[in-house]
């Protein structure tokens, strides 16, 4: 048997980190049987979807590297499949019409509240004549759901879990204007597509018992489900937006990578054994649904950031490299593209020892590659050089006989002038620091100045002001 897992999502929004979650976990599963990956768009909802989303689904699946196989289908081009399944359904005995007047519901459901019961449609159409319907009422098309005993679905997340049949409602399969509804339209999708796995968040699991009996209705096998717990905020509430970033995208411009963040959402109610960092191919090799827990996983973004260090410092220096050009191409450069390179290639095993994500590499490596101008955006910054004018000029004079440019002899010039100076080093790498990068954070004074070297370094520092700010 060949595997076949599907991520169905919504087209109506931005990819949630939760859906993201769940497509990697169905991806993984088909990945790792040799199997296939379906990517369904549900798009029935058409008030709501929109192509914006659609776009946003694929772009945030490429991202994650999470390719589906065969094209994308959409559920809106199967809806005479879904109607056809109905009718067959219906003369089946399957299925019945229900003729209730939306008066009669509305009445139904105030009963059932005063009665302090559960809002349940009373199956009053399922065994009586349609000849005897009203005029004027458009029917919809109901399932017949078994009357009494249990359904067990043996879940490969939450083992055996049992529901007395007196609590599956009759369903609406088809709406009064002929469309199907999502119930119907999901079991046919999966049926017609193969689909052997259904994983997803176990808010869906009372959905599996209704969908179990509509598989047996239309005389079809039930797929193997297998319902995983959903994503909680640090306080134990479900993720929502109060939490902070909720989607792919989000993340992406926040600067986390997509290996870090696929790794990250594996771990999220996963495990293999203490594995805390973990390769694409070791993913798919170890993957199984036994290793996946029935406790709500807890999203913590420190976890994230680390993760997401970790990734960043074990980028490809190439890969690094082009990463912060990119991001500066359209920016005026103060030097030519090999240059560019150069420095920032000499640069990275500073810069990333500081930085959590690609937003903060590229936000550090600014003064490599752009000439900061004064008066400077920083006001500490530009508070330090106003007030060590006469420190850089001292600076500036001792620096440009200096024929050695590297880190222990620099080292060794500018603490003997401190020292002639009687001023603590700081008094002058400080000021220093400032006039070559335009910031008063930066990597170490000397690795700045060996990373831009000699010319640039002199460069510089006869750029600071002597006078006023200009």
């Amino acid at each position: 048997m060949t595997i076949v897992t599907r991520f169905p999502p919504s087209p109506t929004g931005s990819l949630h980190i939760g859906s993201a979650r769940t497509a990697l976990f169905n991806w993984l599963y088909a990945r790792h049987h040799g199997g296939n990956f379906i990517l369904r768009i549900e798009d029935t909802d058409r008030k709501r979807s929109t192509a914006e989303a659609v776009e946003s689904i694929f772009d945030g699946l490429r991202w994650l590297d999470l390719d589906w196989d065969g094209d994308a289908t959409f559920q809106t081009s199967s809806l005479d499949r879904h109607a056809e399944v109905a009718a067959q359904l219906l003369e089946n005995g399957q299925a019945y019409k229900c003729y209730c007047t939306p008066e009669e519901l509305t009445e139904m459901r105030e009963k059932a509240k005063a009665d302090g019961k559960r809002v349940f449609y009373d199956r009053r159409w399922r065994d009586r004549d349609p000849s005897n319907a009203p005029e004027g009422v458009a029917p919809v098309v109901r399932v017949k759901m078994p009357l009494d005993g249990e359904t067990t679905i043996s879940d490969l997340v939450q083992g055996d879990v049992t529901v007395a049949n007196e609590q599956l409602d009759d369903f609406i399969l088809l709406r009064a204007d002929g469309t199907p509804t999502y119930m119907l339209s999901v079991v046919v999708d999966d049926h017609d597509g193969g689909v052997t796995h259904v994983i997803r968040g176990d808010d869906h699991l009372n959905n599996a018992f209704r969908q179990f009996h509509l598989y047996r209705a239309a005389g079809w096998e039930p797929p193997a489900f297998a319902h995983i717990p959903l994503i909680h905020g640090a306080d134990g509430q479900k993720l929502s937006k109060r939490h902070g970033a909720t989607s792919v995208q989000e993340y992406r411009a926040e600067g986390v990578l997509a290996p870090a963040l696929c790794n990250y959402l594996l771990r999220l109610g996963w495990a293999h054994g203490d594995e805390e960092i973990i390769s694409r191919d070791q993913a798919i090799e170890w993957f199984d649904l036994k290793g996946v827990g029935r406790a709500p996983a807890r999203f913590d973004p420190a976890k994230l950031e680390n993760l997401n260090a970790h990734y960043l410092r074990e980028m490809p220096t190439e890969e690094l490299v082009d990463l912060v050009l990119d991001a500066y191409r359209e920016e005026a450069l103060d030097c030519d593209e090999q240059i560019a390179k150069s420095r920032i290639t000499s640069a990275l095993p500073h810069l990333t020892q500081r930085a959590k994500n690609t937003t903060e590499l590229i936000d550090s490596a600014n003064f490599l590659l752009t000439q900061h101008t004064y008066p400077l955006a920083e006001a500490k910054a530009e508070k330090m050089i106003a007030s060590s004018r006469s420190e850089i000029q001292e600076i500036r004079s001792a620096l440009n006989d200096q024929e050695e440019w590297s880190e222990e002899a620099l080292n060794e010039r500018l603490r003997a002038l401190a020292e002639n100076l009687e001023l603590g080093f700081g008094k002058l790498a400080q000021p220093l620091r400032v006039a070559l990068t335009g910031s008063t954070v930066s990597p170490g004074i000397f690795d700045v100045m060996t990373i831009l070297g000699r010319t640039e370094t002199l460069r510089r520092l006869e750029r600071v002001p002597d006078g006023e700010a200009d």
